[in-house]
């Protein structure tokens, strides 16, 4: 390996952990019913789509949607959130599919949110976010 492909391969290992932290910090968000922290995540315009199919456009509305129905949601669950795949599209844009698991006392459900993410000014963002339910809780 020359040593370009060497600083490219240390160089998206690093992007790739700073994308993790990012995952890791809406599982926290979500886990603390943090709304505040979730909603900081995303760009200004960023879009996302929840779970139950509903379309949100802007940070200011996915604030408001998340203070509405984050606060008491986790009181018996937990979730977790696990990197599968990132896909970089460009150096600063990264397609990041997520495997999301909710466990309450009845069960578990999957989700597979897919995360479009954009690096800016130092910082990966969520961009445009598709979180998708599993049929059968199969992933």
């Amino acid at each position: 390996m020359s040593p370009t492909n060497i600083d490219a391969s240390v160089s998206e290992a690093a992007e790739i952990e700073a994308i993790k932290q990012v995952v890791a910090t809406v599982e926290h968000s979500q886990n603390n019913e943090l709304p505040d922290e979730f909603a900081d995540l995303f760009r200004a315009d960023a879009i996302w789509t929840t779970g139950g199919g509903k379309r949100l456009f802007g940070r200011e509305a996915i604030s408001a949607f998340t203070h509405q129905v984050l606060p008491g949601a986790m009181r018996d669950s937990t979730v977790t959130f696990e990197v599968e795949h990132v896909l970089f599209i460009r150096p600063d844009v990264a397609a990041v599919k997520v495997l999301q698991v909710y466990r309450t006392s009845d069960g578990r459900d999957v989700g597979t949110p897919l995360f479009v993410m954009s690096k800016e000014d130092g910082r990966w963002r969520l961009t445009a976010c598709q979180n998708t339910a599993v049929l059968d809780g199969e992933a």
